[in-house]
């Protein structure tokens, strides 16, 4: 009707693509117009519609189960292909078709047809699944950014919680003896680690259902030499930008210091993880007040330096510009000699080490020590730094550890990597032979023997997500969007889709998707929606 009735058409502006959703339409529509072959004028067919409603009522009150009613517990109309105010009839065709290859004109639109009563349905208990509280997930998962800032934390915790749920260690360097129905796991650097269960039913060459992410996060580290000499009486910590960090929104942070240091003990060198979680460090702002030189752009380098501390020791002195004041902690030539003091002893207090000698190396980072936690008027979302992407990776392991290895004849495995902010180059990143590896032992673990054959299958027979947040819709900056392509908080899954191949996104993999998702409708209070996420064409495109 739009189509030849310009009055009818809705106007679309880019607000609608943010406005609620219109009503789900009543059963049939009047998608189709009156036309006639014949020159008498049809009968009225919502005076029919009327009666035949009346009719149906007064069989409904006699014995509703005489009625159709679909499983949801409404009645089915007998003409269900059509509305009720307008049913299907042999002088019904669609617009613009030809009959007996003559054009047929086009009449006006039908009259808005009188109310007619609504028949009461057939009310039937569904079978909906009481929907979980978000507690059950939200407060575990705040609790887990919380307690593990860094990546060396986050790969622990998540270890930890392998083993509690009966998952087995493995390394690398040992021969491994797997078995079906066995949940393993593998670290590596201690920052990126691969868990999976095999099925009762495995056999060599049958596939994997995996699940990879990245467990690594923007961060400022330390620099190898992190002492600085004194300025201005401020104490003041040398460290480097992780991928993109340092930019503008580390100014006025309150940022705690954490991640591992190798210590010398009996002989043997050790990780210890630390975790400094109390206001240490801060990026000072300029204040607006001085102008222009508070405006930007700034130096990395040299004007956003954390400040850990005073020392006005120099007041007085011939240098009071600060001088540079090599460490005696732990003796010359050591380690804990080239960082600030004030933090070795720290950090010593925190591990219980009491000789600084034996501190051999560390690999700190800033954080953020603000805690997650959930907010909104209904506490619908969750605040929290660093959630890119310890959301999916900490969801993805969520995930593995309830599911079962019973009636199973595939691995199920989930890859968390470290260094994919910078580009997931190096031994621990998704580049590196890590997955490859993996697979190829759990392949030959199982096979009589190790034949290229099997492993080609095995990924032949095997599907890959490639987990990672995206962009949910900011409402401040709609324009900055996508129209159609801006994903909502709260509604369902989104695939990110590139033209550019930036991403893994395809029509198969997407169509793999939506399966997913349509297997969860009917099931929840509010059906989940699959989402689509993809950027302008006049905008930088991120990747995975």
């Amino acid at each position: 009707m739009t189509k030849n009735h310009p009055s009818l058409r809705k106007t679309v502006s880019n607000a609608d693509l943010y406005s609620e959703p219109s009503p789900a339409p009543r059963q049939g529509s009047l998608s189709r117009a009156f036309t006639t072959t014949a020159p008498h004028r049809p009968r009225n067919p919502f005076v029919q519609a009327q009666t035949q409603s009346a009719q149906r009522l007064a069989r409904l009150h006699a014995d509703p189960r005489e009625l159709p009613i679909d499983r949801f517990g409404r009645l089915v109309p007998e003409n269900h292909r059509h509305s009720i105010a307008a049913p299907y009839s042999s002088n019904l065709i669609d617009l613009n078709e030809e009959f007996d290859g003559v054009k047929q004109e086009q009449q006006s639109p039908p009259p808005v047809p009188p109310k007619i009563p609504e028949i009461p349905a057939y009310e039937r208990p569904q079978q909906v699944r009481e929907k979980e509280s978000p507690e059950k997930y939200t407060k575990p998962f705040t609790d887990f950014m919380t307690a593990n800032p860094t990546v060396f934390h986050a790969v622990d915790a998540v270890a930890k919680d392998l083993e509690k749920a009966g998952y087995k260690k493995l390394s690398e360097r040992d021969h491994w003896e797997l078995k079906q129905g066995g949940k393993y796991y593998v670290g590596r650097n201690g920052s990126s680690l691969i868990a999976f269960s095999i099925g009762d039913d495995y056999e060599a060459g049958n596939g994997a259902a995996i699940v990879a992410g990245h467990i690594d996060a923007l961060t400022a580290k330390l620099k190898p030499i992190s002492n600085l000499r004194t300025k201005a009486g401020y104490v003041q910590l040398g460290v480097a930008p992780y991928a993109g960090a340092l930019n503008s929104t580390w100014w006025d942070r309150d940022l705690g210091i954490g991640g591992r240091v190798l210590v010398k003990e009996n002989g043997k060198i050790v990780t210890k993880l630390v975790k400094l979680d109390w206001p240490i460090a801060r990026i000072p702002t300029l204040a607006p007040h001085f102008g222009a030189a508070a405006v930007g752009p700034f130096n990395k380098e040299t004007q956003m330096v954390p400040i850990v501390g005073l020392d006005n020791s120099d007041i007085g002195s011939a240098n009071e510009e600060g001088e540079f004041k090599a460490s005696l902690l732990g003796g010359e030539g050591t380690f804990a000699a080239t960082q600030p003091p004030r933090l070795v002893k720290v950090i010593s207090e925190e591990l219980g080490i009491r000789d600084h000698s034996t501190i051999v190396n560390w690999e700190l980072e800033l954080f953020d020590v603000q805690p997650a936690q959930l907010g909104g008027l209904s506490k619908e979302f969750i605040f929290a730094g660093r959630i890119d992407d310890k959301l999916c990776s900490w969801a993805a392991i969520q995930a593995l550890l309830n599911t079962t290895t019973s009636s199973s004849s595939q691995i199920k495995l989930v890859a968390l990597f470290d260094d994919e902010e910078v580009g997931s180059l190096l031994r621990q990143g998704a580049h590196s032979n890590f997955l490859p590896s993996i697979l190829t032992r759990i392949v030959d673990g199982f096979a009589s023997s190790s034949t290229p054959s099997l492993l080609a299958r095995t990924y032949a027979n095997s599907f890959i997500v490639s987990s990672d947040v995206i962009h949910a819709v900011n409402p401040n900056f709609l324009n900055a969007y996508l129209e159609n392509h801006s994903p909502r908080l709260n509604v369902g899954p989104a695939v990110s889709a590139d033209s550019n191949a930036h991403m893994t996104t395809d029509a198969v993999s997407t169509a793999i998707f939506q399966r997913c998702v349509d297997r969860d409708v009917g099931t929840r209070t509010q059906d989940p929606k699959l989402q689509v996420f993809q950027i302008r064409n006049d905008s930088r495109s991120g990747g995975t």
